[in-house]
């Protein structure tokens, strides 16, 4: 069984919730334990959170900006994609281990000064995505500016999981 989808979002708080429910009942639907969709669709909301408060540059006329989410399941696999238009992740974060610059969203991910607290309200989510996926990915889009979040993660199945066939 194979299901992708696609969907384009304003960068808005309200968006996030969109997302991850909409994820969630893909996953339910399909017959993905219940587990599993708990963790992909935290890791999702994270990711959405960062695309919201860091990636949406403002249109002319102050609209917000958008940010792009791709959820593909395949087999024994799920793979979810968030891609926005904002400055993108550092160099010094995309290279390797030289200082991110304290407050930076990626800090606490790079292992760097300024890594959230266990206190901290802000800097965990990269942190929480690599936790709960199996494989995890922070990039920048080439040529167009913007940061890609991309992660993979095992999937299970319920025991009474009927497989989805296309006709």
């Amino acid at each position: 069984m194979s299901i992708s989808w696609s969907v384009h979002l304003r960068c808005d708080a309200a968006s996030v919730p969109l997302a991850r429910r909409l994820l969630q009942r893909t996953m339910e639907t399909a017959g993905v334990d219940p587990e599993v969709c708990y963790e992909v669709s935290v890791a999702l909301s994270e990711a959405c959170a960062n695309a919201v408060e860091h990636g949406g540059a403002p249109h002319p006329g102050g609209a917000p900006g958008a940010y792009r989410v791709s959820a593909y399941l395949d087999g024994e696999m799920c793979r979810i994609e968030v891609a926005d238009s904002g400055p993108g992740f550092p160099v010094a974060h995309r290279r390797g281990p030289r200082p991110v610059p304290a407050g930076h969203p990626v800090a606490a991910v790079s292992g760097s000064a300024g890594s959230a607290g266990d206190d901290a309200e802000h800097g965990r989510g990269l942190l929480l995505i690599r936790e709960l996926a199996d494989d995890v990915h922070f990039t920048n889009r080439p040529g167009r500016g913007g940061a890609v979040v991309s992660f993979d993660k095992a999937l299970k199945w319920r025991a009474d999981a009927a497989p989805l066939a296309i006709a």
